[in-house]
């Protein structure tokens, strides 16, 4: 049976792993929650980030074809 996790407590642990360096065995062990599950977390994370990365990018396209419209 898996447990729902919720997506602050998530965050939470993916934190602890990727910005304050603790180990996957030690988080496990702390929460309670599988290395596996961690693992999966991270990557489910960093997907995220790069799919946000990529959204990001024509933003400052759009907004300089904005504003030399407006100046010009």
């Amino acid at each position: 049976m898996s447990s729902k996790y919720e997506p602050e407590f998530k965050h939470k642990i993916v934190k602890l792993y990727l910005e304050e360096g603790r180990s996957l065995r030690s988080i496990a062990t702390e929460y309670g929650i599988s290395k596996a599950s961690i693992t999966n977390w991270c990557n489910g994370f960093n997907e995220e980030c790069e799919a946000q990365s990529k959204e990001r990018k024509p933003i400052p396209k759009k907004a300089a074809t904005f504003f030399a419209k407006k100046n010009g």
